[in-house]
């Protein structure tokens, strides 16, 4: 059987559409457990809808101390809004709920993108798995009681019309009082668009559908996702990820340490603290290390290649925020 250190780290799978978060979960633990590894700790760096694919971190064993950063980074998500129709689940699966025969042009999509930049508002869709009186959401929203959410304040980094160029960023300029691709001509045709897909970066705890939603309603039309894919996950990217079948592949013999990440690569931009061994038997008894000359902030500790600790320096002074078992 293999070494448990070994199975420290992330798997970063590219999670097919229709398979939960918890299922992609328990596809890992299986493959680990036909594999050999015995009984390891697996838990995910946030959810995906069945409905959407792209990056979910996995992590392994001590990696799974680190699942809370990964819920509170920054996500990026591809995503389609086809117009004209709003569903109570403001995507695909759910029943139509309002219908509008008003397209927008594409400039006007393209120009408004920059008003849903920065600090927004939201309401966070009915089919969620945010709590209300401690029942989640979407159980309400199925039994067809009213389900009322609070808004919240969520942060979009970035937003833009996916494929975008320069011509249609200079367009943009003029789509919110004209909307026409040549804005010197007013005969010219308008471009309406029955779908665009988008790219955003977000910070936690924002919704994609809302956002989709909310843009319709802008635009002067109602919309759902078709779409959704999120391509990073904190430090994680969609270069990094494996598919399903290469993650059954592991189950089959493959060799895990070829698709295992490291625990730190979820640290990505905190620096490294390299420890002696009296520092690190410090660290890993809970005990304070003083005298040390770094400058203030988070450090990865580290004793040669082995992960200690995630520790805060001040003063000179190492406390252990979270300590690693490796």
């Amino acid at each position: 059987m293999p070494d448990a250190p070994k199975t420290n780290g992330w798997i970063i799978l590219d999670k097919p559409r229709g398979l939960g978060s918890t299922q992609a979960v328990g596809a890992v633990k299986r493959n680990l457990r036909e594999a050999g590894y015995g009984k390891v700790k697996v838990g995910h760096g946030g959810t995906l809808d069945p409905l959407a694919e792209g990056v979910l971190p996995i992590a392994l064993g001590e990696a799974t101390k680190l699942s809370g950063r990964m819920l509170d980074s920054d996500k990026t998500y591809e995503f389609t809004i086809q117009f004209g129709e709003e569903t109570d689940t403001l995507d695909s699966e759910g029943e139509v709920v309002a219908t509008s025969d008003h397209r927008p042009p594409r400039a006007a999509v393209a120009a408004i993108c920059e008003h849903f930049t920065g600090e927004i508002d939201q309401v966070p869709p009915r089919y969620s798995a945010l709590k209300v009186d401690g029942r989640r959401a979407y159980d309400l929203a199925r039994k067809g009681e009213d389900v009322e959410l609070k808004t919240r304040r969520v942060t979009i980094h970035s937003l833009e019309m996916l494929g975008g160029n320069e011509d249609d960023r200079i367009e943009s300029a003029f789509a919110t009082t004209l909307g026409r691709p040549d804005p010197y001509d007013p005969q010219a045709p308008l471009e309406l668009a029955d779908s665009v897909t988008l790219v955003a970066t977000v910070s936690k705890g924002t919704y994609i559908r809302s956002l989709a939603r909310d843009i319709a309603h802008a635009l002067g039309t109602v919309g759902h996702v078709t779409y959704l894919r999120r391509t990073k996950a904190g430090p994680f990217s969609e270069i990094q990820a494996i598919s399903l079948d290469k993650l059954n592949e592991i189950g089959k013999g493959a060799p895990l340490q070829d698709h295992l990440l490291p625990l730190e690569a979820g640290l990505d931009g905190i620096p490294a603290l390299a420890l002696d061994p009296d520092s690190a038997q410090a660290a890993r008894q809970g005990r304070v290390v003083s005298g040390l000359p770094q400058p203030d902030g988070l450090y990865f500790a580290k004793l040669e290649d082995t992960p200690v600790a995630l520790v805060e320096l001040a003063g000179g002074t190492m406390k252990v925020v979270r300590g690693f078992n490796c």
